[in-house]
Parts: C-alpha cells; structure tokens; sequence
C-alpha cells in the first residue's frame, strides 16, 4: 500500500510573476529581520541546538510574539527551521550569522543596516543625476562620512564587515593564485590587514605594507598581531590619489569597485612610478568580474552598492583590461576562485 502524494499545483504565468514581483518588492522586510536577529545574537543564543522563542525572548529581552513572527519569516526563507512549535533550530545559513572571523555576522550587519535604508530611499535621485545616493543622505562623499568622530559606530560596523568579507575571500585567493616571488606586497586601502596576514602568514620570506586612512589603520594592530606577522608587516596612511608606498607587488581588494574610471585610473596611475623597472612588479586586484547574460549574478547587486554608497563601479573582464590600458598597464590574466571574487592581474604595459 502506497502512501498517498500530495500535488503541489503549478501556478500559471501571471500568478507566478506576481509571486517574483512580492519577493522582490519585499526584500526590505526580510532584510530588516534579518537586522533584528543579528542585532539581538539570536543565532549565537541557539548554538546549543533547538531552542524555543519563549527562551530565546527571555534572553534578548524583547515581545515573544513579534520574534516569533520574525523567526518564522526568516525560517520561511531558509534561515532557520522551526522543528516544533515556536521552536527553532539554526540551518547553515542560520549557523553563519554566529559571530565569528569566517561567518556572514559582521556582512550582515553591514547590508541591512538602516543606513543602507537610508540611502537606497534615494535611488530613483542616483538613477536620474548618476550620482550616489549617499551623497544626498549624508551630504558629503560616504568615505568621508565614515572618517567623521561622531560616525565612528557605523564605519566599525563597515570595517568589520570588510574583514569578516576577507576572512572568506583571502583563503580562496591564495587557493587558486600563486603570490610567491613578492619581496615587499603593499596591501592598498587593505583595511585592518585581514588579507594582507593571510599571504603574509603563507609566504614566511615576504614582507608586507598595509596602506589605508588614518582611522582605518588605528583598527589594524590586533589582526597584524593575531597573525603573527608584526614583525614583517608594517603600516602606514595616507591617501592613494596622491601616493602610496614604494612595493614590488601591489594588492587592492574591493577598492577599485569604489570608484569611476577616471579616478579608479588615477589610483593605478599613482601606482605605476612604483614598479617602473621592477620586471616581476604587478597589480594584483580581487574583484568580482561580471558576465554576460541574465543569470543571478552577485556582482550585478554590489554594483547597484557602487552605484548608491561611493558612486564606482563593478566591470566585465573587457572593462577591466580598457581601464589598464588608460593608467599604462596590461591585463595579464584573470584567475576565478571560489569566492565571489576574481584575482586580476596587471603588469605596466
């Protein structure tokens, strides 16, 4: 005897694009709950197993009916599984909002803040003047926004974010591109040096330089410590329009996306005196290398980021080899890896 199956109906055409319609159009709820959970460490509160709202409220000090409400949206997503009632377990993505170097926490908090609210109020004024719509929340450009003392939550909470980004995507450069060779690698615009100590901590006979903003820096002692590599890695600021430290190699994660291809070209530029007679000198960029088609494409959402926060750009692989040319490089190559990031090489054409 067979158990009996229960048909799902497929749905006509118009009622399935009405369907694609509301899960786009409600994206912002989903992300403002995923917001919450973070913000309340709902997911470090369930490490332990399955655990009921009525404990989890009680923790976090908040209405059990609205986390429920919550918890149950997010499970409908993927996020967590509700196994009885009101009682929720974590999937992996749920285990990857745990706090941690290698998880998505710190990204998180970063994508679904509610300055990202803010700022993507604003899109149809990017769309009509090209300009980024932080620009008109904040009043300044978003980079000098962070730097303010008064702003400084908030640009912990996007470096963070970044170091947490390189936790998961140095690991897999350093998997699928060789690095050995590099006497000195200036990490440019490196952040609190997440990636630079991971190259640094792999190859033992190079030496490395972690170049960003004042601000920035300040933050980089226990990662350079962490590592292991203080005595190899040194530090310095300064702004990469104007100069950068002299190098043999030179590496920029996620920094040329920022900006246009004028001032994306005047950063190469900037960079090129450097390794002038330096035959094994290059440039080395982990970016995201957009393709052709429809297809879902994580690139295509970071470059609507580009487009609202500090007004760059993500490009194809045709993109990137025109904007070396313009600075008097040339595309070497371009080596996928299992991020969502690309190594891009360049050597001074």
């Amino acid at each position: 005897m067979t158990s009996p199956q229960t048909t799902v109906p497929s749905l006509p055409p118009e009622a399935a694009a009405t369907q694609l319609l509301f899960q786009i159009g409600t994206g912002y709820m989903a992300s403002a709950a995923l917001q919450t959970v973070l913000k309340l460490g709902i997911a470090d509160h369930m490490s332990a197993g399955p655990t009921s709202v009525a404990d989890l409220a009680r923790k976090t000090s908040v209405n059990e009916d609205a986390l429920y409400r919550v918890m149950r949206t997010l499970a409908s997503l993927g996020i967590f599984d509700e196994v009885s009632s009101q009682t929720f377990a974590l999937t992996l993505a749920g285990r990857m909002l745990q706090k941690g170097e290698s998880s998505f926490h710190n990204m998180g908090l970063w994508i679904t803040s509610p300055f990202h609210f803010r700022v993507y109020a604003t899109m149809i004024d990017a769309v009509r003047t090209g300009k980024p719509g932080a620009e008109k929340v904040t009043g300044m450009p978003v980079f000098e926004y962070f730097a303010q003392p008064e702003n400084r939550e908030l640009s912990e909470i996007f470096n963070n974010a970044m170091t947490g980004f390189s936790a998961q995507v140095g690991p897999a450069a350093l998997d699928a591109f060789d690095f050995s060779g590099i006497g000195t690698l200036v990490d440019v615009a490196g952040g609190h040096g997440m990636l630079l100590t991971s190259i640094l901590q792999k190859h033992r006979g190079m030496r490395g330089i972690l170049f960003d903003l004042p601000h920035v820096i300040e933050g980089a002692s226990p990662v350079i410590e962490a590592a292991g590599v203080k005595d190899r890695c040194a530090t310095r600021s300064g702004d990469f329009f104007k100069d950068v430290p002299d190098g043999d190699a030179y590496i920029m994660k996620h920094i040329i996306h920022d900006w246009d291809d004028e001032r994306a070209a005047q950063i190469l530029r900037t960079i090129r005196p450097h390794l002038a007679g330096k035959p094994a000198g290059r440039v080395i960029l982990l970016e995201a290398v957009l393709q052709p088609g429809n297809q879902p494409d994580l690139g295509k959402m970071m470059d609507l980021e580009m487009l609202m926060m500090p007004g760059g750009k993500e490009r194809s692989e045709a993109e990137f080899a025109a904007l070396f040319k313009s600075a008097g490089f040339a595309l070497t190559r371009v080596v996928p890896t299992k991020s969502p990031l690309s190594v891009i090489e360049a050597k001074i054409a």
